[in-house]
């Protein structure tokens, strides 16, 4: 069975507020990902709304052909969204106003009860929840009493490994280790920040992960070579 591909248009919408223009549109990028092989799309709709804004939300969200999964942040506004908007999946991230991007994985044991509380209405709205944790087995066992559905593997560490071609078979074996003990308890495992072509291949060959959400080197990739063609070549990487 092929690993999935989630394709995050972010980066889509960094481009276009660079110039406060209408243009690149985000719903564009995922109609054109999804007729070239992409499984769902993934939206990250911060705090600061520095990429993803409302209203892109509002309309990929009534494009009712785009499986969408949207990142969000374990608090009530982004929970009134979710709830309004009725994206197909949810991914739960940590999010600090001042980084670059999302550095690691959730604390679950901060904000437990809200955090289950927000999981628990989700599911009860038939919304697929994951949340977004580093790779250790103590995160992915609080992950199945918090309810989720799944779980996303932080993979920043060896992706950034590889890409400076340092040892990464520790992270390598963690990674392993967590999607086979999440699967043993019967979450369905995803994996994904900061990946590549290599960090893709590498990861593909656990069985155990099902869904890899890849965007900035797509979209960085696509500037030169095209999204079709990018998303083309993740796919045969990654099919088992």
């Amino acid at each position: 069975m092929s690993i999935r591909l989630g394709v995050n248009i972010d980066h889509v919408a960094t481009l276009r507020n660079a110039r406060n223009e209408k243009h690149p549109e985000p719903h564009v990028a995922a109609k054109i990902a999804l007729k070239y092989g992409a499984d769902s799309i993934t939206i990250h709709l911060r705090e600061d709304r520095r990429h993803i804004n409302d209203t892109d939300l509002k309309l990929i969200s009534s494009i009712k052909s785009i499986p969408l999964n949207l990142e969000m942040a374990s608090n009530n506004e982004m929970l009134n969204l979710a709830l309004k908007y009725k994206p197909k999946f949810v991914c739960i991230v940590p999010e600090k106003r001042n980084e670059v991007t999302t550095e690691g994985g959730l604390n679950l044991k901060k904000n437990t009860q809200k955090l289950k509380s927000i999981i628990n209405i989700l599911n009860k709205n038939d919304i697929r929840t994951s949340l977004f944790i580093n790779p250790n087995k103590s995160d992915v066992k609080f992950s199945k009493a918090l309810n989720s559905k799944c779980v996303e593997l932080h993979t920043g560490n060896i992706s950034n490994q590889i890409k400076k071609r340092k040892p990464y078979i520790n992270q390598l074996k963690k990674i392993k280790n967590c999607a086979k003990y999440a699967k043993g308890l019967g979450l369905e495992v995803h994996a994904g920040h900061g990946m590549d072509y290599k960090t893709a291949k590498i990861l593909s060959k656990i069985k155990e992960i099902e869904e890899f959400n890849i965007g900035h080197f797509i979209i960085g990739e696509s500037i030169f070579f095209g999204l079709a063609k990018i998303i083309r070549k993740f796919k045969k990487i990654i099919k088992n």
